[in-house]
């Protein structure tokens, strides 16, 4: 499992092996709700790595340039740009507060020296420029150098300005605002391979939007009943092919996902391929229905399968086979015993997201108590691994985590009845190429790389 993309297993032979590499965020207990890591995302290089917060902030980070003196030192990630993204609103007609929360927030393919990322809150898209600025004019003919207007009797002489350097400032200013859409909660964009266009999903509608045209956007999907009383799903998620302009899955509340050619019609209500497992009647119960709800669905990077998220498991699909999916991994199976806890402190309704590796040999996802979850999909191991400021120290190996479901408990191993449910790791982002990864707990973000020795 060594090289780029691997899984993050315990050490033996050619294992990948995770170590510590930075914490970003407050230590306090008392966390500010505003605070609290909404969503994190890396660019199409890796070099930027973005994160949206409930309080409608953005902070994007840049990989320095790795230290020829210090070989072993790698490029880290620091503070490049920090801008309130969305502020709360109040629709009037609905009497309806609109938080400020960074849903999702999607990067464009770099075109040329600035760097592009739509963010959306509940309700409003907005397309962000983020660009440097290192040098300033100065010797203007119709004003001095601290900006006052010059009187133009007393300009004796024409001066040709010249570009002086200055300190390095990193701008990001708006450049589209793509609102009044969506009637219900936006919980998913996703930027097309065309990079010209992009969809918004939100519980019963997508829209198809050109990144140049705000005043209108083109409904491609459309679930809602003409009576409400008849709704049976929700739409959960939704995701762009990334090779097939025409194609896109969504997600839904029934553990359904809907593959859509939009070649065949204009709006995709007949869907192209229909994906689900059967399930089990012996194991049916009064919380099938919620737990089987998908949370997030991802296409690896090579277009050829996708993955999806419900609150006990992670499931790789084949686009080719729709009947069941190739590979199941149990997230957090010793909470099956705890279900009726979790439905009554809600946890049975958190949204766990979850990504691939760069070579889509492996996929992590996010669990309890700070836990996150790897699997290595060539040697089928899993491995646990905890986010935590305790084993913070630079390059230090991160230590697999057992979870102690009954009988006598071993030294290492820590009691399911003792997990920390406050303590959810919802949010990750694995590098695109660089077995680099981003992991979100409460108001810290993690970032964690493979050992090299």
């Amino acid at each position: 499992m060594a090289g780029a993309g691997g899984g993050g297993c315990p050490a033996g032979g050619n294992d990948l092996q995770w170590c510590f590499s930075q914490v970003k965020g407050a230590i306090d207990e008392d966390v500010a709700e505003a605070d609290i890591i909404s969503t994190v995302e890396f660019n199409y290089s890796g070099d930027l790595l973005a994160t949206g917060d409930k309080g409608g902030r953005v902070v994007i980070f840049q990989r320095e340039q790795e230290n020829k003196s210090r070989p072993h030192s790698r490029g880290e990630y620091n503070v490049y740009s920090t801008f309130q993204s969305h502020e709360p609103e109040f629709d009037y007609l609905k009497s309806l507060e609109i938080e400020e929360k960074i849903n999702k927030i999607r990067w464009l393919p770099q075109q040329n020296a600035a760097h592009f990322l739509l963010s959306t809150n509940d309700k409003t898209i907005k397309l962000w420029k983020i660009s440097e600025r290192d040098k300033r004019a100065e010797g203007y003919n119709l004003k001095d150098e601290d900006g006052r207007l010059r009187d133009p009797f007393r300009i004796t002489a024409l001066r040709v300005p010249i570009l002086k350097p200055m300190d390095l400032m990193v701008e990001a200013s708006p450049r589209r605002i793509f609102a009044n859409a969506h009637t219900y909660h936006i919980n998913s964009i996703s930027v097309n391979s065309d990079h010209e266009t992009y969809l918004s999903a939100d519980d019963l509608r997508i829209n198809l939007w050109h990144l140049e045209i705000t005043d209108r956007s083109f409904n491609i999907v459309d679930i809602k009943p003409v009576n409400m009383e008849e709704l049976t799903e929700v739409i959960t998620a939704a995701e762009f092919h990334p090779h097939q302009c025409n194609v896109f899955v969504y997600s839904s509340s029934k553990g359904t996902v809907r593959l859509c050619d939009m070649r065949s019609s204009a709006l995709c209500d007949r869907h192209s391929k229909f994906f689900e497992e059967p399930e089990d009647p012996s194991s049916r119960s009064f919380f099938s229905e919620i737990i089987s709800s998908i949370s997030d669905v991802k296409f690896s990077h090579s277009g050829r399968y996708m993955m999806t998220r419900d609150y006990l498991s992670v499931k790789v699909w084949d686009l080719n086979m729709e009947s069941r999916p190739v590979e199941t991994h149990q997230v957090h199976e010793y909470l099956r015993s705890k279900l009726c806890s979790l439905y009554e402190n809600d946890c049975i309704f958190d949204k766990f997201e979850c990504c691939w590796s760069g070579s889509d040999s492996a996929i992590m996802t996010g669990s309890y108590n700070n836990f996150f979850r790897m699997f290595d999909r060539n040697t089928r191991r899993d491995v646990t691994l905890e986010a935590s400021r305790e084993n913070s120290k630079p390059r230090a190996s991160l230590k697999p985590r057992k979870v102690c479901t009954g009988g006598k408990r071993k030294k290492d191993e820590i009691s399911v009845d003792s997990l920390d449910f406050n303590k959810k790791i919802l949010h990750t982002a694995w590098h695109p190429a660089e077995n680099i990864i981003a992991v979100a707990a409460t108001n810290n973000l993690y970032i964690f790389q493979d050992k090299v020795n």
